[in-house]
């Protein structure tokens, strides 16, 4: 086990690496993927220079490159998480993401909070 680190969530596992989203790819990422999420979610700001060589852009969704992480995402690379409900997020247009993406940086990760993988 390895302490300060996020394996990821059971479909990043599955797929063999962490899915992470840009700012612009983050409200989209949530209505597809967290709509019927009912646990809490962590919205968490990643600074990529901190992740070394393990990330690289990738096509997914209509062909657009988002950031994939190809190692447990370290401690030491969040600049800032927020928990919240889906719910809570969508509102208003999803204002509350928007915000958060403004505020800390570039891209974002999403996992439910309860999905702790191998964080210590």
């Amino acid at each position: 086990m390895r302490v300060g680190a996020f394996a990821g969530s059971a479909k990043d596992k599955e797929d063999g690496f962490i899915h992470l989203s840009t700012a612009e790819q983050l409200v989209e990422t949530l209505r597809l993927h967290f709509r019927h999420v009912e646990d809490m979610l962590a919205l968490v700001a990643v600074d990529v220079k901190a992740l070394g060589g393990k990330w690289k852009w990738e096509p997914s969704r209509n062909g657009d490159l988002f950031p994939h992480l190809y190692s447990p995402l370290p401690a030491n690379a969040v600049r800032n998480a927020e928990f919240a409900l889906f719910d809570s997020l969508a509102e208003d247009d999803f204002s509350r993401a928007r915000e958060f993406v403004h505020e800390t940086g570039k891209h974002a990760q999403l996992a439910p909070a309860d999905d702790k993988g191998d964080a210590g």
